[in-house]
């Protein structure tokens, strides 16, 4: 009994965690759309979530979208983190954040150390 209920708990677990890992990278897309097309700009490429390398500059447009959506993904998927799941919501979303951070080293072929990134990253935890 103890270990059908483990195994379903698991199955729980991981079947919200990949729910939430799809529902953050849609909502990221669609945001990413939006302001591309509100700032009139030519979507990057298919990889604009994982782009760290961007020049942080407050009049490079092509940052402020990834800023902007970056904050508004974070700030939507943390309401729709709490509709889903309804509770250990730091736990998914912190574990979700770390995937994030995993997929983007693996696109971008090397770890992000770039600090407006990390301080993007951060703020919207904080703000959280």
């Amino acid at each position: 009994l103890a270990v059908h209920l483990w195994i379903h708990n698991n199955k729980v677990i991981i079947s919200r965690f990949i729910m939430l890992v799809v529902v953050f990278y849609a909502v990221y897309y669609i945001v990413l759309s939006i302001c591309f097309t509100a700032f009139r700009l030519e979507m990057l490429d298919g990889l604009a979530p994982f782009d760290f390398k961007t020049n942080p500059s407050w009049i490079n447009p092509n940052y402020l979208v990834l800023l902007i959506s970056l904050e508004i993904t974070y700030f939507v998927c943390g309401l729709l983190f709490v509709l889903i799941v309804e509770e250990w919501v730091w736990d998914y979303a912190i574990t979700v954040t770390a995937i994030h951070i995993i997929i983007t080293s693996a696109v971008m072929s090397e770890f992000p150390l770039m600090p407006h990134w990390w301080t993007a990253l951060g703020t919207v935890k904080i703000l959280k």
